[in-house]
């Protein structure tokens, strides 16, 4: 079966990059991007591409060469899923705040939703494409849907992960490491595989493009994000027994990466990771384990979240600490917001919770990111619920100059890698701040020596 159409469910972080490179990949092939939010689709199809709703590196340009050529962005759900022939399904997979599972298991009324449309639209067969981030067996369900609604329409269920890292997204999507296609290992489940392989062949490797049943390729997925989340939490953990025993952390770091069977990837000592995937992923692989009667196996995984909840807390401590344990009144800059470099998102970001420790004893924060809003931020420490939206308001400021920010704080958070925090006048900084001055480096970026020398008292995690 040859594809020349494809609609995608949702233009989010995932099927917006992913869709664009597909398209600019596969110039026969017509992608139309949809989604009910109207803001968000405007700012995809906006003129000026500085305001497409995601920051990634080269994503303007990839979508200056497809869109309004074969990649297209609209609301039209029902008309997009109609004359697809393929549709991927890449709908938020949130961890679920109510009922059975709370706190844990992923919440599937979105991708429900989704089939259940799917399934109401549709007058042609299908091949339907798991894209967002699923439990296992999440594909049994879909199917269930899709195969009881009596209009005689036949649908095969394929599982694609995605394997991006934000801030080289398009990078990722240009030259991945490998294309994951899980499927129903029948005559028509396997032509549905090699239907979606030949999207991917334009120009990934074949020796890159993995095919496996579908529960593999589901399961696949969180545990690929458990075992890198895992390397950063287990980093973390040392990184406090290098602090009391003279350790340094990098130098640690360092040595076992050396070793080929560990490699140097993910052993940098942080304030901890966040990001949409990493908590959300193990959690379900929480839930799935204790849901199977595998407590042993929850525990061991659960603990990667509880280690890295306690390195934010830790963290935010250590200022309060230092800062002679009253922070009432004092201002703390913040250099960087979102939870990594290179992209605006904030989701499960470091900041968020170290701000809200920090607030709590009442300091003010004076924020610096080079792509996150003010209004994300507000957005952000509210939706913790902890105190009102106005002390929050009150108590957090974002700042649109890296040196206005730090004018007059008693202290430096570094949240977040950005490569111009190291590129900046650190001496015109110092004179500037309130005396003794004092970096919290949580992203060990900067060069603690050089700003000791200045006459900055440094805290890098680990050291």
């Amino acid at each position: 079966m040859k594809i020349t159409n494809i609609c995608c469910i949702g233009a989010g972080y995932v099927g917006g990059p992913t869709m664009a490179v597909i398209a600019q990949k596969n110039p026969n092939i017509k992608v139309t991007v949809v989604d009910l939010n109207e803001a968000r689709i405007a700012a995809w199809n906006h003129d000026d591409l500085e305001q497409l709703p995601i920051y990634e590196p080269g994503l303007d340009a990839v979508v200056a060469e497809a869109r309004n050529r074969n990649l297209f962005f609209s609301t039209d759900v029902d008309g997009a899923i109609e004359a697809a022939e393929m549709v991927f399904i890449s709908v938020n997979t949130p961890t679920k705040t109510y009922g059975k599972g709370k706190g844990m298991a992923a919440d599937l009324k979105y991708i429900e939703l989704c089939a259940r449309q799917i399934a109401r639209v549709a007058t042609t067969d299908k091949i339907i494409v798991e894209k967002s981030t699923l439990p296992v067996r999440t594909a049994q369900a879909i199917k269930s849907i899709l195969d009881n609604t009596g209009n005689g329409v036949k649908y095969q269920i394929l599982s694609n992960p995605e394997f991006l890292a934000e801030g080289t997204a398009v990078q990722d999507l240009m030259a991945p490491d490998r294309v994951l296609i899980g499927g129903e290992q029948t005559e028509e489940g396997l032509k549905a595989i090699q239907a979606l392989v030949d999207v991917y062949s334009t120009w990934v490797p074949d020796e890159n493009i993995l095919t496996t049943n579908l529960w593999s390729s589901e399961l696949s997925k969180l545990t690929a994000n458990a075992f890198l989340a895992q390397r950063v939490s287990s980093i973390n953990a040392l990184s406090e027994l290098c602090e009391v025993t003279g350790a340094d952390v990098n130098e640690v770091a360092n040595a076992i990466g050396k070793d080929s069977r560990i490699g140097p990837k993910f052993l940098k000592a942080s304030v901890g990771f966040g990001g949409s995937c990493f908590q959300k992923d193990i959690l379900n692989l929480v839930y799935i384990s204790k849901s199977y009667g595998l407590n042993e196996v929850a525990d061991y995984w659960e603990q990667v979240i509880i280690m890295n909840d306690y390195q934010k807390h830790r963290f935010a401590s250590k200022i309060i600490q230092t800062l002679y344990n009253t922070i009432s009144g004092k201002k703390i800059a913040f250099l960087g917001w979102a939870f990594k470099k290179d992209t605006n998102d904030t989701r499960e970001s470091a900041a968020i919770y170290v701000a809200d420790q920090l607030i709590d004893e009442q300091a003010t924060i004076a924020v610096y990111d080079p792509k996150v809003t003010a209004q994300q931020m507000e957005s952000d420490l509210n939706y913790l619920g902890t105190r009102a939206e106005e002390e929050n308001e009150r108590f957090l400021m974002s700042i649109k100059d890296p040196y206005e920010a730090c004018k007059d704080a008693h202290a430096i958070a570094v949240l977040t890698e950005w490569d111009e925090f190291k590129t900046y006048d650190w001496q015109k900084i110092y004179d500037n701040m309130l005396k003794p001055a004092f970096v919290f480096d949580g992203r060990g970026i900067l060069d603690h020596q050089k700003l000791e020398t200045i006459g900055f008292q440094v805290y890098v995690i680990g050291k």
